[in-house]
């Protein structure tokens, strides 16, 4: 953890803030550490698993609705993901609701907007996934929902136009891919996951001081958890320029870093914290009915298990500010993203041209990686067979598009799991 000049440890204030127009709720935890965490049911004692699955409040899907019909009509039902070897495409809804959840967040604004939306593909043959995050500002043509929708708006205020459900479908439409899965997750699970872990170290280049959360970081290593960890993924005005395009970058670093540490050995055989996080989870969670059975979560962490860490991208739906859409509110740059949602429907990896974003940079500190004999080669740099081979040595980069990775346009941003960076200040 950074110190202060004098030596003293760096403090996060938090509080209830009574300023006129408080930051958005940001709340967001991946999908792909809630399913890596249930594994832990594969284990527990009946008695644990039944008090997990007891706390889970579902919700029905569009599709759900569709299936139902169709197995009422005498067709096969859809098979469990256990039952396939498939891909998943899964989305993650951060509500900004106060509802339920204590005066702690400052006072219910009414509504309840998706300020988080988070989109998780995992190839079919389960050797990458990738993560979209679609910035909350971002105008797009909001579909005809159950109870709203048919205009165009900003993203985030799909799910008050319909729910989850309403969400799930509004992405839908952009991505051209079929959503099964979801989740909604409001501020006191953000908490109670973050402590389940005891913290998710995050690195800090530049003083983080926002006033309307309450985040103040001094440069270094933080071990973030509870209202510590939950007001730096709302912080907006305290991370890169300001914006939420800032803000996305800067929980990219957290992400990643929650994606090491839960799948880092010391948690995977931890029964304590792996229990702690799919209860904390599941109580603080709306599910959607295909996702609410545990054998669906398990399998959905089975196919993550094993994944090398640098194909899971974690990467912002591209944008640009342009005139017919409001001012602060960006709209899809639809170039851009037909290459990264071409890439997620031919289930191959994607790679951006450079780590980090508005509000990250690369940790100058990241641990070393030392040679992997069993590192994939590439093949158009010539190898002289009489040359001495230092087995400390760093294994010569390799062209992503040689090993069939899709590398976005430089507009993409984000980075990997394996990618090491450090959040900046808003100066």
């Amino acid at each position: 953890m950074g110190m202060h000049g004098d030596g003293s440890a760096p403090v996060a204030r938090h509080g209830r803030q009574h300023t006129p127009h408080p930051a958005r709720a940001i709340v967001t935890m991946l999908a792909a550490a809630l399913a890596v965490v249930l594994v832990s049911g594969v284990s527990i004692a009946a008695y644990a698993m039944w008090d997990v699955t007891s706390s889970i409040t579902t919700v029905s899907l569009v599709s759900d609705d569709e299936a139902a019909v169709a197995q009422a009509a005498g067709a096969e039902p859809p098979p469990a993901i256990s039952a396939i070897d498939g891909g998943v495409n899964l989305l993650l809804v951060g509500s900004d609701s106060r509802t339920g959840q204590g005066d702690a967040y400052g006072e219910d604004e009414g509504g309840e907007l998706n300020d988080v939306t988070m989109l998780l593909h995992i190839s079919e043959d389960h050797s990458n996934a990738t993560v979209v995050s679609f910035p909350r500002d971002l105008v797009v043509d909001i579909p005809d929902c159950p109870e709203g929708g048919g205009y165009t708006a900003p993203i985030n205020e799909s799910l008050s136009q319909g729910g989850l459900a309403c969400t799930v479908l509004t992405v839908e439409a952009l991505s051209g891919l079929s959503i099964p899965f979801a989740a909604e997750i409001q501020f006191n699970g953000v908490i109670e996951m973050s402590n389940a872990l005891g913290g998710v170290p995050v690195c800090v280049a530049e003083v983080i001081d926002d006033p309307y959360t309450g985040v103040y970081l001094e440069p270094g290593t933080h071990p973030l958890q509870g209202a510590d960890a939950l007001g730096f993924l709302r912080t907006r005005h305290g991370v890169g320029d300001g914006s939420d395009l800032g803000r996305i970058s800067s929980q990219q670093v957290f992400l990643s870093s929650l994606v090491r540490t839960v799948t880092s050995d010391s948690t995977l055989t931890d029964f304590g914290k792996l229990y702690g996080l799919a209860k904390a989870a599941a109580s603080n969670m709306i599910l959607s009915q295909r996702l609410a059975s545990p054998d669906t979560m398990v399998s959905i962490a089975l196919s993550l298990k094993d994944m090398d860490l640098s194909r899971l991208t974690f990467v912002a739906y591209p944008n640009y500010y342009a005139d017919w859409v409001p001012a602060g509110k960006v709209a899809p740059d639809e170039e851009a993203a037909a290459i990264l949602f071409a890439a997620i429907q031919a289930d191959q990896p994607v790679a951006v041209a450079a780590a980090g974003g508005i509000a990250s940079v690369p940790d100058p500190n990241a641990p070393v990686v030392t040679a992997d004999p069993a590192a994939p080669v590439d093949p158009a740099v010539p190898v002289d067979p009489a040359a001495p081979v230092d087995p400390a040595a760093t294994p010569a980069p390799v062209d992503p598009a040689a090993s069939g990775v899709t590398v976005l346009p430089d507009s993409v941003k984000g980075q990997s799991a394996a990618d090491y960076t450090c959040s900046v200040g808003n100066d």
